[in-house]
């Protein structure tokens, strides 16, 4: 096909307002590229540079803060949160490595599908930083590189944002900048309509499937490390291998014939054979890390752990009920909000020559002691009457709290990663329905995207899956400040004439024979550059008017080129000013030259896909 030279307005002067700018833009690429201020600073004085020249209205020059593009950011930053509190992750984290089956392969492919399709309704760094512990729990638990789990993720996050609309925040801000480009249409041209929540679903899918497929079959040679078989099933398999500490959690119900009855915790787990017992229910009031002195009744629950073998045994010679399902300690076992942790006593420590009946520690903290590992040997039989030294590594069980609360002291410090902040394992399903509520909501059309998403981040507060406070904190002010400051420069280069201005001069050196695909892929090449220097959200800001003034100029479809746009803008696997690559390239220790071997391949094939999936769509 070939295209004319109709480029609507005839030789488009460049004016005072213009230069203007293009100062502007010029000063934005290059305060990005020298990074003398931080991108949000530069932001803010462009915003306000705008308004003092006079090249937006001062009656809009802050109507980016309160768009439909930032709204849609902080629901999307706030509903990601609640489902991170409710510790939705961690129990993803064992899925995985019970699914994976013992191959690296399937780990990864695993891990970055369900990354990629969390990315599709989730601020993609907000996805990076979700999935982060996930990596980190399962390379500290199957041996595997974190280098090798992280960048096949960070990849799928990227694909999978493309989604749908609000999966990474060039698309959140496509519609905002299509609704501002009708108002400065040529005479004769469509208006342009915004795209609904899952329009992009077919661009994404076949992006996401390029992602796992690129990683699946070529891109794991070129990660650092080795592949190796994973340690299948249990999170818990590390403790089992260094320590002895294995099998499943059970619940001991105490019968009116046991032996047991009258007994102290203290006395029924120095029994021959006895399990480790971590959790005690006495009439109506649970307890994890039962001090010793507590007393088993009657109807009684036990928690604890041992294999099913040792159980059994256990239970038929003290006459107790056994139940391997969880029934009264499912919310204290819970992953994301207790579990096994490794401490080093430090030579300060007030612990040194005490023993764990001495310190009380159970009583006082709500730490179970399981273990001592002291100069390579582990201890587990009578450390109740051990008196600890300097650089014994402590076994511990607890709710996450009780051992954050005790690690203040600075008499152990905790080595194992653990969540430190509150979890509330028991409002899943809240959140997992608040948030299938919200993407209902957004799916039916009945109601604009940022009100949909906002429904489901007030359902996260009204349920007390969240506080006010830790909404707040939630949300990345640096990515909202950057946003909203940047797309009044969109309307300025709309509105003054500089994006057709651009798109005239571009088209008068080209030249008016070359087929629409190949502008389409100059456009997203170029795209794909600015966004190198600029940010995805600089580029979308930049180019978005240009290629629509351009679309315009050769006879292409306007809305075309733009989606071209925002999805080229997050095209970019080469440096870490992808914002989910600036999540993951510190923890997995990636050189520039490593995001250059595996990122170079995929940008490239990134954009034919997009511009074979978009041409075949429209």
């Amino acid at each position: 096909m070939e295209i004319g030279l109709d480029i609507g307005p005839a030789g488009l002067a460049l004016t005072t307002e213009m230069m203007l700018v293009l100062g502007l833009v010029g000063f934005t690429m290059v305060m990005f590229m020298v990074e003398k201020l931080r991108p949000d600073v530069t932001a803010l004085i462009v915003l306000v540079a705008l308004g003092l020249l006079g090249l937006v209205p001062a009656d809009q020059l802050f109507d980016g803060f309160a768009g439909n593009a930032v709204i849609s950011v902080i629901a999307t930053m706030i509903l990601g949160a609640g489902l991170d509190r409710t510790g939705a992750l961690n129990r993803l984290a064992v899925w995985l490595l019970r699914a994976s089956r013992g191959m690296e392969e399937r780990l990864i492919l695993l891990t970055s599908a369900i990354a990629g399709g969390v990315s599709s309704v989730m601020q993609n760094p907000s996805a990076a930083a979700l999935f982060l512990p996930v990596a980190s729990r399962l390379s500290a638990r199957t041996g595997i590189a974190l280098s090798r789990l992280l960048l096949p993720i960070g990849v799928a996050i990227v694909m999978g944002g493309s989604l749908t609309m609000v999966g990474n925040s060039p698309l959140i801000m496509l519609n905002d900048l299509l609704l501002s480009a009708n108002r400065n249409l040529p005479p004769g041209v469509a208006t342009l309509q915004p795209f609904t929540m899952f329009a992009p679903i077919p661009i994404g899918l076949a992006l996401l499937l390029l992602g796992l497929l690129f990683f699946r079959l070529v891109g794991r040679r070129w990660l650092a490390g080795e592949d190796k078989n994973v340690t299948p099933a249990r999170t818990e398999s590390y403790f089992a291998q260094a320590y002895g500490i294995e099998g499943d959690v059970f619940e001991l119900t105490v019968t009116s014939e046991s032996p047991l009855v009258g007994m102290s915790v203290g006395e029924a787990e120095a029994q021959k054979g006895a399990p480790l017992f971590l959790a005690i229910k006495s009439g109506n009031e649970s307890r994890l890390a039962p001090p010793a002195d507590t007393m088993i009744w009657v109807g009684s629950v036990l928690g604890v752990m041992g294999t099913r073998e040792q159980i059994n045994d256990y239970a038929q010679n003290n006459l107790l009920r056994v139940s391997p399902r969880l029934r009264h300690f499912g919310d204290l076992f819970n992953p994301s909000r207790a579990g096994i942790s490794e401490a080093v006593v430090p030579p300060t420590s007030r612990y040194i020559g005490k023993t764990q009946a001495e310190l009380q520690l159970r009583k006082r903290f709500g730490l179970s002691l399981l273990a001592i590992n002291r100069d390579g040997q582990v201890w587990r039989e009578d450390i109740r009457h051990m008196p600890i030294k300097a650089g014994d590594m402590l076994v511990f069980h607890s709710i996450w709290q009780d051992l954050a609360a005790a690690a203040e002291s600075r008499d152990f410090v905790v080595v194992t990663d653990y969540p430190k902040e509150e979890q509330r394992p028991h409002k899943l399903w809240h959140a997992l329905l608040v948030f299938a509520v919200a993407l209902g909501l957004a799916l039916s059309a009945e109601l604009p995207v940022p009100v949909a998403l906002m429904t489901g981040a007030v359902g996260m507060l009204v349920l007390g899956v969240l506080n006010m406070d830790e909404a707040y904190s939630a949300i990345n002010w640096k990515t909202v400040f950057l946003m909203a400051s940047l797309i009044p420069l969109g309307w300025a280069m709309d509105a003054t004439g500089t994006a057709a201005w651009v798109s005239q001069q571009v088209l008068a050196r080209l030249g008016g024979d070359w087929p629409i695909w190949v502008l389409e892929a100059a456009v997203g090449l170029l795209t794909t550059l600015f966004a190198l220097v600029i940010t995805h959200v600089g580029a979308t800001v930049v180019m978005v008017p240009m290629a629509i003034n351009f679309a315009i100029a050769v006879g292409g479809n306007p809305t075309v080129f733009a989606l071209i746009v925002a999805l080229s803008a997050s095209n970019n696997f080469l440096s870490a000013s992808n914002p989910v690559l600036s999540v993951i390239a510190g923890p997995a220790g990636y050189r520039p030259r490593d995001l250059l071997r595996v990122g170079l391949p995929l940008t490239l094939l990134y954009l034919a896909v997009v511009l074979l999936v978009v041409n075949l769509m429209f």
